[in-house]
């Protein structure tokens, strides 16, 4: 008897529209486009060569298309001491995992709290960062937080991957005009490792009998493979992208160019590495883009700053 084979992504379609019809009540009732909060988030800590210690932060914006700005002042601000500590003012949708980091001095106590403060939509929510020995995370940590691993695995790649680095080329901070487009270049080098996930195929049996198990894994998966992203870190005002770029996001819709979306496969990487894409501004002001480098399981950032004319 011939078995038919199908491939993940269509496997990925099945489950997807399946999932959709079932819990679709389910859905609608727990998630909003727009007017809910955003949660601060303190991922945990890791120390540097020199003895001090970096925080690490991010959020889960409970809109999935609301991106609200929200500056530094009264409703974004760190406690203690200086209120700016280099924190978004434009939050992307849903969870976004080891957003930034703040440094601490080696004679941190570790009693001692850093706390962030946000209020949006006129909800107010705090993160607790501390040197808690359980807050300790290091590459096999994020690694498995974001996705690229399932909870409590390892393998010998993943233990051997490090970050990317990614270099803007040119000058930090530039001037531009609305309307028209600049050109940013990003050389990215990378070790090659986690290794690129690639769709393998099953065969309708085996999709059959995946659908009646419960899922392997309680953490996000995230498909692994080198992407850039850039997006608007601080700013209030629109700005695409051109080409489009994947989401750093957990964006789990299906072809929703997001790594943690089923049918997302990783860019192709340009020979020479270094990445361009055009950046639009739709309203003056001064922005501050976030580019990162991604290898599915760790990440490296850079940032530019633009002045924007009519």
């Amino acid at each position: 008897m011939k078995h038919s084979k199908i491939t993940m992504t269509q496997a990925a379609q099945l489950i997807t529209l399946i999932l959709a019809l079932v819990l679709s009540p389910l859905v609608s009732a727990q998630t909003y486009r727009k007017g809910q909060h955003v949660e601060p988030a303190y991922e945990g800590w890791r120390q540097n060569e020199d003895g001090s210690y970096n925080f690490m932060f991010g959020y889960m914006n409970e809109n999935w298309e609301e991106t609200p700005h929200v500056p530094v002042g009264e409703n974004n601000f760190f406690s203690p001491g200086e209120a700016d500590r280099g924190q978004p003012t434009h939050f992307l949708p849903r969870r976004n995992r080891f957003t930034f980091e703040v440094t601490v001095p080696a004679d941190w106590g570790e009693d001692e709290e850093l706390v962030w403060t946000l209020n949006v939509n006129g909800v107010e929510r705090k993160a607790y960062a501390s040197l808690r020995q359980d807050y300790l995370v290091d590459n096999m940590v994020i690694a498995s937080e974001t996705g690229s691993l399932g909870a409590g695995t390892s393998s010998p790649e993943s233990r051997a991957n490090v970050p990317p680095v990614v270099t803007v080329q040119g000058d930090q901070v530039r001037s531009a005009r609305v309307g028209e487009p600049i050109s940013i270049a990003a050389h990215i080098w990378d070790d090659g490792l986690p290794e690129a996930d690639r769709e393998p195929t099953i065969s309708a049996e085996d999709l059959k009998s995946r659908m009646l198990r419960p899922p392997s894994r309680v953490t996000v998966g995230k498909v692994n493979g080198l992407f850039m992203s850039w997006n608007i870190y601080r700013g209030d005002g629109e700005v695409t992208f051109d080409p489009p770029l994947p989401k750093p996001w957990e964006d789990t819709r299906t072809s929703a160019n997001s790594p943690w979306s089923a049918q997302w496969h990783p860019p192709e990487q340009p020979e020479d590495g270094i990445w361009e894409v055009e950046a639009t501004f739709h309203e003056p002001g001064t922005y501050v883009l976030w580019g990162r480098a991604d290898d599915g399981g760790l990440y490296h950032d850079a940032y530019i700053t633009v002045h924007v004319d009519e």
